[in-house]
């Protein structure tokens, strides 16, 4: 099992495989996707990524999110799927999407084997959602989740980026509950991180996610414990719903003290923190099949690195200009 220095194990792998996305959300790309011409790398190929979950499922990784940018948009994305479930010894395999195209592909998920979903729907009002996107698919968005639910696809969780005055009032917070009272979904609202590029934007819309644990709070929601491989939201659960709400608030105390996951980037670099100042390239050691053991001691010796804590609340945003370059 990967440990760090202060004691965590890290069964988890947040897994890049595109920069690329298709939506322009404020508090990410509010201007698109910009290639970085700095760094021509290709995205790691299909074999890289069979290499390389080969020798994470070797040092004790069970869990592996595919994430973007938008993860779906590679033409690969349900073949990178199939080889992770048949050829990696990696146990759970999920995605973060935004689901521009659910309503379409919700079959081929459902029959790729895929573990779980999670689905970037920042408001349940069309013109809210619109305009934290910059596009008009909410309708399409929750076809797809219809569509997963009547095959009968399991483990479905919704994102939504906690934004002062914009998705944050009481009202907002009834329309989540009304629509997990009849759905088996975990809705989670996620607190606005401060990255390099949306300072201005962060002054505006960050909020503290107490105002979530308030409304939790005062209607009788209780949290609930985590499991080994979770992620990193406080889960909350209330006998007369379906679904769960949760939160992730990467500004409260201690909140890296249960830190179980590790990242690696679309062009190959390990990064120990979203919000780390160091990464390392470990794609060098997923050319040949042979090369598993170095990569593994490599990635091992790095958790020496892996610091107590990201440091957000001092402004400290590391290398991450904005959440699609590290898998967000």
């Amino acid at each position: 099992m990967l440990k760090d220095s202060f004691g965590r194990s890290f069964p988890y792998i947040r897994l890049s495989i595109t920069d690329v996305c298709n939506f322009k959300c404020g508090y990410c790309l509010p201007n698109g996707y910009q290639k970085n011409k700095s760094d021509n790398r290709k995205f790691l190929d299909i074999n890289e990524i069979r290499r390389l979950a080969k020798g994470l499922s070797e040092l004790g990784v069970c869990k592996i999110r595919l994430t973007g940018g938008e993860p779906t948009v590679r033409r690969d994305f349900f073949d990178i799927v199939d080889i992770l479930k048949k050829q990696s010894g990696i146990k759970k395999t999920v995605i973060t999407t935004n689901g521009y195209r659910l309503d379409k592909i919700a079959k081929q998920i459902a029959e790729s084997g895929l573990d779980g979903i999670n689905i970037s729907i920042d408001s349940l009002d069309k013109k809210n959602f619109e305009k934290i996107t910059g596009h008009d698919r909410l309708a399409e968005i929750l076809k797809g989740i219809e569509n997963l639910q009547k095959l009968n696809f399991k483990n479905i969780k919704i994102n939504a980026v906690l934004l002062k005055g914009v998705n944050s009032s009481n009202k907002d917070f009834e329309a989540w509950a009304n629509f997990i009272k009849t759905n088996e979904i975990d809705f989670r609202y996620i607190e606005l991180m401060q990255t390099g590029e949306n300072l201005e934007y962060f002054k505006k819309y960050h909020i503290s996610s107490k105002i979530l644990t308030n409304y939790l709070n005062e209607n009788k929601w209780i949290i609930q414990t985590l499991g080994k491989d979770a992620g990193p939201a406080k889960n909350y659960i209330n006998p007369l719903y379906k679904g769960k709400f949760g939160l992730i608030a990467p500004y409260s105390k201690n909140f890296c003290k249960t830190c179980n996951r590790l990242r690696i980037t679309a062009r190959g670099d390990l990064r120990l923190c979203l919000f780390g100042n160091t990464g390392i390239s470990i794609r060098h050691l997923i050319q040949r099949d042979n090369q598993l053991e170095e990569l593994k001691e490599l990635i091992s010796k790095q958790l020496n690195f892996k610091k107590e804590s990201h440091y957000l609340e001092l402004g400290n945003t590391g290398l991450t200009n904005n959440l699609s370059t590290t898998g967000g």
